[in-house]
């Protein structure tokens, strides 16, 4: 048996690893499938795409009566992996941030692109604004520091953190959110809003399918994610983040349960971040995460039909 990862971030957003190093980290840990989901942008899909199909040239081609079990499934002794082409958009539903994961996105379709290019505008000009905030009470925050060299990356709240945290402003990142960047502080400003349904339409638009991530950080109970649920399904809602690195098993269990009464696929992921979440890693989580292949074959099924 083998395992997946379906919530990854890269250094496009806001982790600390490049695309090529998070797939070779999956790779260590023979892990069937990974997506790429970084926030607001495809920009590392094309190189971890790149780094697996040259990793997977090196191996010996996939023998279906030995390698799939004949039942569609890789074993353990299989070393392939494949990487699914994603994204993590921030929405808003019911004046509450979320978060929606795109799978099997066109990531080099023009149109796509530019639609992406206008958000990262947007939260860029937001972004400045932060800064301004920032240098006005002498904390010297500037776009420069944040993009650390790499202007194409999508700058996120978790960029000002490290920066507060090298410059020893804060000690950590809980301190550094608590103080600075809470939706309570005074520096913060909230990202250009996307309605939910906008952004599963533009999933759905030029990727083939969307799932909500992490229904349970939002403050959310169990009744509110199943109206949630059911309020999005006609825009294409396609599932349901089920398994993730901050979930316990009942919580799981719980989601589990909600997304097969509404008709859902479910999906999970550890949300790695790198250096910016040091207690997860790819592939397990905080260490107890494991997602089976099956999770990913049905989405896969479910997109292929």
């Amino acid at each position: 048996m083998r395992f997946i990862d379906m919530h990854l971030h890269t250094t496009a957003s806001d982790g600390s690893c490049t695309p090529s190093e998070v797939c070779q980290l999956a790779i260590d840990r023979n892990l069937a499938a990974i997506a790429i989901t970084d926030h607001d942008t495809v920009d590392g899909v094309a190189d971890a795409i790149t780094y697996a199909d040259n990793w997977n040239s090196t191996l010996p081609p996939i023998q279906n009566s030995d390698s799939t079990n004949c039942s569609g499934f890789s074993d353990s002794s299989d070393h392939h992996i494949e990487v699914v082409p994603g994204i993590e958009m921030s929405a808003i539903y019911n004046g509450v941030e979320i978060h929606i994961l795109g799978f099997y996105m066109d990531y080099k379709n023009p149109e796509l692109i530019s639609r992406l290019a206008a958000i990262k505008q947007a939260r860029y000009d937001r972004n400045e604004q932060m800064c301004e905030r920032f240098r006005a009470d002498g904390i010297d925050m500037t776009m420069e520091k944040l993009q650390h060299g790499n202007p194409d990356t999508v700058v996120t709240r978790a960029h000002f953190a490290r920066i507060l945290i090298a410059e020893g402003v804060c000690r950590d990142m809980n301190q550094a959110f608590k103080k600075y960047l809470g939706k309570k502080c005074k520096y913060y400003i909230p990202t250009p809003d996307t309605p939910a349904a906008d952004a599963i339409r533009l999933i759905r638009t030029y990727g083939k399918a969307a799932f909500i991530a992490h229904p349970l950080i939002y403050g959310f109970g169990y009744k509110q994610i199943e109206d949630m649920l059911e309020e999005l399904k006609p825009y294409g809602l396609s599932g349901l983040e089920v398994y993730h690195s901050s979930n316990n098993a009942y919580e799981s269990g719980r989601l589990r349960e909600i997304a097969r009464k509404h008709g859902l696929l479910i999906s999970g992921g550890s949300d790695f971040h790198g250096a910016a979440k040091p207690d997860i890693s790819v592939g397990t989580g905080r260490g107890g995460l494991r997602i089976t292949e099956a999770v990913f074959q049905d989405i896969k099924k479910a997109v292929t039909v």
